[in-house]
């Protein structure tokens, strides 16, 4: 939808949910009612730029927040940038970091190891939105196992030192996302976890945004529970059955 036409979160409403998330409550969703006066507009950097990325870039970008697409050859992305307008730009994966309040990993898990080499410092202190999930075929045996024994919140942790993670955007397939986005009645929940509070509250306003209700799980810990292969994974349920759903796993 239009900015012009965007609800956001008012800040009392997003210093509220920080406060809730800082008690410790394991599964929550922001209500519609938290919304309030639209919030302003947030620079979102987007490292990958294939199905999830360019999905989830185009439901912000059409909420009305500014987006740089990054990938490896930025100059493919031209037909992309062009069909959504003024508030989409391409570039390198270090301009869309630096460019970026808020940065969105979308990228095969495989690369993380090397993303942390190369963009480590760039990324320490930002609110990032990681979309990976790891599998054998594509990754590799030795970072997947990694995933499934240690958690994969842990393990994004380990590869991006420093930066404010929160897992979004992993428990289903793209086509969900660009399908079910603003749905009729009750939208979809989108699972999330972190050990930021800020960087929570700033990823649910985002989900928001999307078109979606975010539901926290819980600390970054608990990302395994909606990892591919995990109980809350591939879920396509509202908030209150989500969270429902959440409380029979703990």
């Amino acid at each position: 939808m239009p900015h012009s036409r965007r609800t956001g979160f008012s800040r009392r409403a997003l210093l509220q949910f920080g406060s809730i998330a800082g008690l410790g409550i394991a599964a929550s969703a922001v209500s519609r009612n938290s919304f309030g006066q639209a919030a302003s507009p947030l620079k979102i950097g987007v490292i990958g730029s294939g199905h999830i990325g360019s999905t989830v870039g185009t439901l912000w970008v059409k909420a009305g927040h500014p987006v740089m697409f990054s990938s490896r050859h930025p100059e493919e992305l031209a037909p992309l940038v062009q069909e959504l307008g003024a508030l989409a730009k391409s570039g390198a994966v270090a301009d869309a970091i630096k460019f970026g309040d808020v940065v969105f990993i979308a990228v095969p898990y495989g690369a993380y190891p090397q993303i942390g080499k190369d963009y480590g410092s760039l990324l320490s202190g930002k609110i990032v939105l990681d979309a990976g999930n790891a599998t054998a075929r594509r990754d590799g045996e030795e970072i997947t196992n990694e995933a499934k024994e240690e958690g994969i919140g842990a393990v994004s942790a380990k590869y991006l030192p420093g930066a404010r993670i929160v897992r979004a955007f992993n428990s289903m397939g793209y086509k969900y996302f660009a399908s079910e986005s603003n749905r009729a009645g009750e939208r979809m929940a989108i699972p999330l976890a972190a050990d930021d509070k800020e960087a929570l509250a700033t990823a649910s306003l985002l989900v928001h945004d999307a078109g979606f209700d975010p539901v926290v799980v819980g600390s970054l810990a608990r990302a395994k529970d909606f990892q591919q292969g995990g109980p809350l994974y591939g879920q396509q349920l509202t908030a209150q059955e989500f969270r429902k759903r959440v409380e029979a796993v703990k």
